[in-house]
């Protein structure tokens, strides 16, 4: 292998962070955030039982399948 054909070190962790990994950097971290600020304990009434559980994850479980259906919709297509 020649040198010509070899890549620079640095043009290899500039290929690494894409606009869209940058991107779901971001999200990442602003999600931990929003973990550890909504903390409490909030109830829920699903159908009959009200349950007790913390925020985000009441906030989060509706997202994730938002998420799943939305995943499925684009695959479909």
């Amino acid at each position: 292998m020649t040198s010509s054909a070899r890549r620079p070190r640095s043009g290899r962790s500039a290929e690494f962070w894409t606009p869209g990994r940058i991107t779901l950097a971001a999200v990442a971290v602003l999600t931990l955030i929003f973990i550890f600020e909504n903390t409490r304990q909030t109830r829920i009434r699903l159908l009959i039982p009200e349950v007790t559980m913390p925020l985000w994850l009441a906030l989060l479980a509706p997202g994730v399948i938002g998420a799943l259906c939305g995943l499925y919709l684009a695959r479909r297509r």
